[in-house]
């Protein structure tokens, strides 16, 4: 990949395929591969492709927007919206066979309505509530709210689903708690001759750490696929492969002198004449932690970050890598020589979650794709 950008993030397409058939492997079940949120900073459209093409059938997302963006970039793989999708657009989902999530009866109605003597029936996922306290109706009202929904003209009651709120606290015995809640409402569905034809429940630290639960049509993978753990207690094995990595080039190296003040407010100060300082196209706004103490690989070796990291750029520390020029690469986030900075670590020091670390990398920043996208 030739190298014309200031910044920019490497995502490796084969390491997501490779994730999403580990998964797959571990829980015995298709993968519905979960690319919300532009596939958690790694890019929807190239993701999406990548996860149809290692046998997902079926991907999900938060927003009709997204959903339509997919149809738009040709995908015609089944979509679940896992989040709201407004009535003034619920009759076009239905005509993409985007997939709905209904998750209340106020919503229901309003769907109803939406979709009254319209030609074509909208694919739902009905969605209950087992913990999380979130979307969804409550599960011991689970039956009654499935019976309503199949018995209205205008839905196609396909799937069934809740979400974990602590399957990746392995110490915590909440999940099977909340397994056993969804599992008494898919045997009263059963029972009642209510049972959807997809019914899915393990999310990625479900899949992987409970493999109990993966014993419905799909399970959901989310971060797992990207090669993240799930949390600090539930981390994933050597299996999985990180498939991003963020990088800059060093656009300027000086020496200045001791006591010269670096970035604004002049929060360091040089310790030493003839001190190496470099300079590197990466800020906040593309969503570089604004904190004093960030790192990035430089030559192998971490090198500090000084001072106050700006909007675009920030300045490091070149001393001990004596023989840096502008133009070599410096790595944020990724592996360079035997060292590597990991987004759980960078999470630990933004004091946030590697979620937020690749989520938050802005759109300004180049995606750049192994293999090569036609």
């Amino acid at each position: 990949m030739e190298k014309r950008y200031d910044t920019w993030v490497e995502i490796d397409l084969n390491a997501i395929r490779h994730n999403i058939q580990t998964i797959a492997l571990i829980a015995g079940k298709p993968v519905m591969a979960i690319i919300k949120a532009n596939a958690y900073g790694h890019g929807m459209i190239p993701v999406g492709k990548a996860a149809i093409a290692a046998g997902c059938p079926f991907v999900a997302v938060a927003r009709f927007g997204e959903a339509q963006e997919l149809r738009q970039a040709g995908i015609t793989t089944p979509i679940l919206v896992l989040g709201y999708i407004h009535p003034k657009d619920i009759e076009e989902a239905a005509r993409e066979s985007i997939r709905a999530t209904l998750f209340s009866y106020e919503q229901m109605k309003q769907y109803e309505e939406a979709l009254r003597g319209t030609w074509k029936k909208l694919p739902v996922h009905v969605k209950v509530d087992v913990g999380m306290g979130r979307l969804g109706e409550q599960a011991e009202d689970g039956l009654r709210f499935l019976q309503s929904a199949a018995s209205s003209a205008v839905f196609d009651v396909e799937g069934l689903y809740s979400h974990f709120s602590k399957a990746d606290m392995l110490e915590d015995d909440a999940t099977g708690l909340q397994f056993s809640r969804f599992d008494r409402l898919i045997r009263e569905a059963e029972k009642a001759g209510l049972r959807p034809r997809i019914v899915h429940l393990a999310n990625s630290a479900g899949a992987v750490f409970h493999p109990e639960i993966c014993k419905y049509d799909m399970v959901r993978g989310g971060i797992a696929i990207y090669g993240l753990d799930p949390s600090d207690s539930a981390r994933l094995s050597p299996d999985f492969q990180p498939a991003l990595s963020w990088k800059a080039g060093i656009t300027s190296v000086k020496t200045v002198p001791a006591g010269q003040e670096i970035s604004y407010c002049g929060r360091y100060k040089t310790q030493k004449d003839n001190s190496r300082i470099g300079v590197i196209p990466v800020g906040y706004a593309d969503g570089f932690g604004r904190i004093l103490e960030n790192r990035v690989l430089v030559h192998g070796r971490r090198v500090p970050v000084l001072g106050t990291v700006c909007m675009d750029q920030c300045m490091i520390d070149l001393n001990e890598v004596p023989d840096a020029v502008t133009g070599d690469e410096a790595v944020i986030l990724g592996s360079q020589g035997d060292d590597r900075i990991s987004a759980e670590e960078l999470g630990a020091r933004w004091h946030t979650i590697n979620y937020d670390v690749v989520c938050g990398i802005a759109e300004r920043v180049t995606r750049l794709y192994t293999p090569e996208l036609s």
